[in-house]
């Protein structure tokens, strides 16, 4: 089995994530790509919508495409979403001889040093590394040396259970959670942004409305 793991807020989940995920699925021929709802993110701020809207919104994102699953084994756990402890928890439900795949975006990979027991992610899973065309990060020196240590050159050469890297293009989608919020904020419409489910539940629920002063 190769399995991949998207996380994220999903606050709320967008093409731009789920075109991630089907580019990822199809590059490394995964048998299931799983999104993983964060409960509470600890390098970013809290989402503005309850776990159970976010949970309920990403399954309606997913029901459109077979390969897509929902974990919500962060939204179970009564404290931060530290990404070692994810992949802990699903090497000791599927075993050891499953290959996983983290997948990370650019920044993030340049952040990971900064991560809870960062070292340890490579022997839990290989990561894969979203790249946009427009990134200017500066790599950390700890980084380029796991880069030129552990990165494969072609997708299919990702056959390890884990411990490599391997770094995709995405196609640019200049779409971000943010600015959906900001337009659902100011009364504009956010369509083709994200699924017509997903943006239906937002409404129904009055989900993301005009900020109002604490």
């Amino acid at each position: 089995m190769r399995i991949g793991l998207l996380g994220g807020t999903f606050d709320p989940i967008h093409f731009g994530h789920l075109r991630s995920a089907v580019e990822v699925h199809e590059a490394l021929a995964l048998d299931e790509l799983r999104l993983i709802p964060s409960a509470r993110p600890p390098h970013r701020e809290q989402p503005g919508c309850s776990a159970e809207h976010r949970l309920n919104m990403v399954r309606l994102a997913a029901g459109v495409d077979s390969g897509l699953l929902v974990d919500d084994r962060e939204l179970r756990r009564d404290k931060p979403s530290w990404t070692v402890d994810t992949l802990e928890s699903l090497r000791a439900e599927l075993g050891p001889e499953v290959a996983l795949f983290l997948i990370v975006g650019w920044d993030a990979f340049c952040g990971l040093p900064s991560w809870h027991r960062w070292e340890c992610l490579l022997e839990l899973a290989n990561l894969v590394v979203l790249q946009r065309p427009d990134y200017d990060l500066d790599v950390p020196e700890v980084l380029k040396d796991l880069l030129a240590a552990r990165s494969v050159a072609e997708p299919a050469q990702a056959k390890a259970l884990h411990g490599q890297i391997v770094c995709l293009a995405q196609t640019p989608l200049a779409i971000s959670a943010t600015h959906i919020r900001s337009l659902l904020a100011s009364h504009r419409s956010p369509r083709f942004l994200l699924p017509e489910a997903v943006l239906d539940y937002i409404e129904t629920n009055g989900l993301y409305g005009p900020v109002t002063e604490d």
